[in-house]
């Protein structure tokens, strides 16, 4: 099944998307409901696509991004810290940082450059979302609480990323101003046929910028399971319905950082308004934003040195 959260007629649906139509479910019903088990309510008469703008499929109580593609690792830390390699830390267990749930878009909405940014990028992800709860999860026990899967572009402000990440903490507003979760919400039935023998969803990516391919991969490059990312998730705390996590980039260009580190030049360019990035996931669907211009940052002081006085 295929659920979508969409706007029509003025007015907040959701809905059962069927083809090129939306079945508008009764007025009312919130997909993160259903997500938490509520049954699925007979839906109305379809609706075209064509007419309805697509919202983001949820309001998640959380959002973690994994980092989960070595091959990506290996590009995007050249070219944001101007390191070689993997960092020995990073075949541990899959790291995550928390990013911004209130920073949402839709499947086509536009995506305003963030303030200051010089060098902004997307990223080709995969993002499961938590339909029962739980805490200190084998990966075996995980698989019964991912309710589906839907695509997640984390737009990424590059220069603001690597200036910010030299303090020794994750990006902060290097990653805070847009992501893009949509088309819909698949449930995770769907997918099963292309789960392989490892435990793996067998799924092609593919990025394009202006109607060029400029990256590919399989989401079976995965180093981790979503199973085994959720399992490490809820160590210690509790995942809620709803809860997304993020695959991490794809590698072979699923961003332009990871080329950029490979090439030694910002080739292709950086996002400018104007450029169109459509990502496409086989089984799921694929989402196509527009950049525009955004607005000039409001000064900030930098830090005082302060006098080490003491009472």
């Amino acid at each position: 099944m295929r659920l979508a959260t969409y706007e029509h007629g003025g007015r907040r649906r959701c809905g059962i998307v069927e083809g090129g139509e939306v079945r508008p479910l009764p007025e009312g019903t919130d997909l993160l409901d259903l997500v938490r088990g509520a049954p699925v309510p007979a839906a109305g008469t379809p609706v075209p696509l064509a007419e309805v703008r697509l919202l983001p499929p949820l309001e998640p109580p959380s959002v973690r991004d994994f980092v989960t593609f070595e091959e990506h690792v290996e590009g995007v830390r050249r070219s944001v810290s101007g390191a070689e390699g993997v960092p020995e830390a990073w075949y541990d267990a899959p790291t995550f940082y928390f990013t911004n749930p209130a920073s949402l878009v839709g499947a086509h909405d536009d995506v305003p450059v963030p303030p200051g940014c010089t060098a902004l990028d997307f990223e080709l992800e995969v993002a499961a979302v938590v339909g029962r709860p739980g805490r200190d999860l084998s990966p075996e026990r995980a698989r019964d609480h991912v309710f589906g899967y839907t695509v997640f572009n984390d737009w990424s402000a590059r220069d603001l990323q690597s200036r910010e990440m030299r303090v020794g903490l994750g990006p902060c507003k290097g990653k805070d101003a847009a992501a893009t979760l949509g088309p819909w919400l698949v449930t995770a039935d769907e997918l099963e046929p292309h789960r392989d023998d490892e435990g793996f969803l067998r799924l092609a990516l593919t990025a394009e910028v202006n109607g060029e391919v400029v990256g590919s991969d399989l989401l079976s490059n995965m180093s981790w399971t979503f199973e085994e990312m959720l399992a490490h998730a809820s160590r210690g705390t509790v995942l809620r319905p709803g809860d997304v996590l993020g695959s991490g980039t794809c590698g072979n260009g699923g961003c332009l950082a990871e080329l950029w580190g490979r090439r030694g030049r910002q080739d292709p360019p950086p996002l400018r308004p104007g450029d169109t990035v459509a990502l496409t996931v086989e089984g799921i669907g694929t989402v196509a934003n527009t950049v525009v211009p955004g607005t000039d940052p409001l000064p900030l002081p930098g830090a005082r040195r302060r006098p080490r006085t003491r009472p």
